[in-house]
């Protein structure tokens, strides 16, 4: 007959607490099972410390057993672990806000090199949000024990008797309400381990077969992790997703406790970037998809694994973002990726460049939010450019990067091979300022659009003018950044103007027509002006240098202040930046077509509307003249471009005719 050692009520030390702690304690119930592993690892490390510090001598064998009996509607998970008295029963589990875990540590500190993953108390009573009635039977690891067990139905009440419980360890038994069955399904089980308790450090067993992985990488030494081993760790985490371009390892334990495993990943078009993907452990134990609260905003896009004792989980997350300790961590964090990207720049600065289009926009986030970081990895940033210097041409056979640093971290070659012409150069702003001093000091001539800014580029290019590509969705902000953090230097689109460079000053003191008193060029520009009829529109004409094809009949400027301003306003008020209307049309008189232009506008034979069909034709070509500048810049809307089509068939038409 079994003994009814006590009988009594659960004391709360807040009034109330318990139907909270039943119904609301977590917005998941499925929490419950996580909790339940997290107390079953701790007692088994319990008893490994006590076993350490010489107060035990008998066999360890860690180990977790979840059985299910659908029958009986009955869940239960079992350790080895170190067992509880009548005594400690009463104080650790009656008395529920009461830690045992802080006394227990407290207690064999001189021997806790193994963090105790939770306090067993409140999250013990997370298993009311789905049972009906909850049990323990328990032996303590202390010689002459009595096996203990308890019994609750969910009330405040319990029953404390004797057990016939023979082996050291602990066991909680759940009978399931009606509306939690799923949890008594083996595959529902296994989904829960895998989620939460897959790197706990003790075999968790179902049916006898082991469900967890167990080993958790993170917590190794990086030197005895392979590259394959970081890999196959990535894919485990992110299935379907490309190899990560590159991983930093952190493992600390002073002022705080952090260990992890960020990765680098390829980013696509389709990536929020304001949304963490980095999964948040405690001591093992998976907490959330991400840390946003703990981990610095530029690196969000980072994948991988944080795991820390010292983040406190029971706040709010404005708690967490003022937190000193959750600083320092952030902190921490952000200069182990700066290391990481500045070790990689100096010993293989032709991996950095391949894996630069996606690593650049970690680190210029970076440097546009975090003032320690960016002097940390300024000198690390580089940029696309047309100058194709002997040392900055990638090497066509360039081997498999097989690389482990100091610390151990090891990086893969995921980046294509180079052409056989080359990959692109690349350049820091300093080896640009310096090296085209003398031609251009302390200008900066960049692209945001190859492809609609090409014949921009191709006229600086067949100059001798080095442009930088500055075509990252980031770079529009960054290029401000660039002009506070160096106030000397000017900053012009390839679109915004032209360098006098580019001019042939030669040209520019034309000959004036003695029967119209005009330049020529005056004679362009009233030309455009009156075939065009835009008051907006400001044109200019230039003879652009012709030693080059590359110089069209008319270019579309977008003067660089007006354009900001506009893009700005846009920005501001959540819209897309639309095509200016201020902007300049440069007018080429150097180029053959808008040289027989001037002639053909000068056509004699009057019509009946007082124009000659000469100077029609030069009307409607000076329309596509403008509208292929337009194009090139992407200007038209789908009124323009229907009415570029109408107008390029008028064209041909009298073109034709003639």
């Amino acid at each position: 007959m079994t003994t009814i050692l006590e009988q009594g009520n659960i004391s709360i030390h807040t009034e109330n607490i318990f139907p909270i702690i039943k119904k609301w304690l977590y917005s998941d119930h499925e929490i419950f099972l996580r909790e339940l592993i997290s107390n079953a690892v701790d007692a088994i490390q319990k008893l490994n410390m006590v076993a350490r510090s010489g107060g035990y001598s008998g066999n360890l064998e860690p180990e977790i057993q979840i059985a299910i009996d659908k029958e009986q509607k009955k869940l239960s998970i079992s350790d080895t672990g170190i067992g509880m008295t009548a005594d400690e029963v009463k104080k650790y589990i009656n008395q529920v806000a009461f830690s045992s875990a802080e006394e227990f540590v407290e207690k064999y500190k001189s021997s806790a090199d193994q963090q105790i993953i939770g306090h067993f108390g409140l999250g013990f009573y997370s298993s009311f949000m789905v049972a009906s009635q909850v049990e323990i039977d328990t032996l303590s690891y202390q010689e002459g024990a009595q096996a203990v067990h308890w019994s609750c139905d969910g009330s405040t009440q319990f029953e404390l008797s004797d057990s016939t419980r023979t082996e050291r360890g602990t066991t909680i038994t759940l009978t399931l309400q009606d509306e939690e069955l799923d949890y008594l399904e083996a595959s529902r089980i296994q989904q829960l381990i895998k989620t939460y308790c897959d790197f706990m450090p003790v075999p968790i067993k179902l049916d006898g077969e082991q469900i967890n992985k167990q080993k958790a990488p993170w917590k190794e030494s990086p030197s005895s992790l392979t590259k394959e081993d970081y890999l196959e760790f990535y894919r485990y985490l992110y299935p379907f997703q490309e190899d990560p371009l590159l991983w930093v390892h952190l493992n600390t334990d002073y002022p705080f406790v952090v260990n992890g495993i960020l990765y680098f990943p390829k980013l696509k078009p389709d990536v929020d970037v304001t949304k963490g993907q980095i999964k948040l452990f405690c001591n093992q134990v998976f907490v959330s998809d991400n840390c946003e609260e703990v981990i610095p905003r530029f690196l969000l896009p980072l994948r991988g694994v944080i795991d820390s004792s010292d983040i406190p989980l029971n706040v709010s997350r404005s708690f967490l973002q003022n937190d000193r300790t959750v600083r320092r961590i952030a902190d921490y964090i952000a200069k182990k990726v700066g290391d990481r990207l500045k070790e990689l720049y100096r010993d293989d600065r032709q991996e950095y460049v391949r894996g630069w289009q996606d690593l650049g926009t970690f680190v210029k986030f970076g440097s546009l939010n975090d003032d320690k970081f960016k002097k940390q990895v300024e000198d690390t940033l580089i940029y696309r450019t047309t100058w194709q210097g002997a040392e900055n041409q990638a090497s066509t056979d360039a081997p498999e990067v097989q690389v482990q640093s100091a610390e151990g971290d090891a990086w893969q070659d995921v980046s294509p091979k180079p052409e056989a012409d080359g990959t692109p150069s690349y350049t820091t702003l300093k080896e640009y300022l310096e090296r085209n001093q003398s031609r251009h000091e302390n200008r900066v001539f960049y692209c945001t659009d190859e492809v609609t800014q090409a014949t921009y580029v191709e006229l600086h290019k067949s100059q001798g003018l080095e442009v930088l590509f500055m075509d990252s969705f980031i770079d529009s902000h960054f290029v401000s950044f660039l002009e506070r953090e160096h106030p000397e230097v000017k900053f012009s689109r390839v679109d915004a103007d032209l360098d006098e460079t580019l001019i042939d000053s030669d040209k520019s003191s034309e000959i004036v027509d003695p029967a119209t008193n005009k330049t020529r060029g005056e004679q362009i520009k009233e030309l455009f002006q009156q075939a065009l009829n835009k008051p907006k529109l400001t044109i200019r004409t230039e003879a652009l240098k012709t030693d080059n094809e590359a110089a069209p009949p008319a270019m579309v400027l977008l003067p660089e202040a007006l354009r900001r301003m506009q893009e700005l306003n846009a920005l501001l008020q959540q819209q897309t930046a639309q095509f200016p209307e201020e902007h300049v049309l440069l007018v080429n008189t150097a180029h053959p077509l808008i040289q027989n232009l001037t002639k053909l506008s000068q056509g004699s034979v009057l019509q009946s509307s007082g124009q000659s069909p000469s100077a029609e034709l030069s009307a409607l070509i000076c329309q596509h003249v403008y509208d292929l500048a337009l194009m090139a810049q992407k200007g038209f809307d789908a009124d323009g471009m229907k009415a570029f089509v109408e107008r390029s068939n008028q064209v041909l038409t009298r073109l034709t005719q003639n």
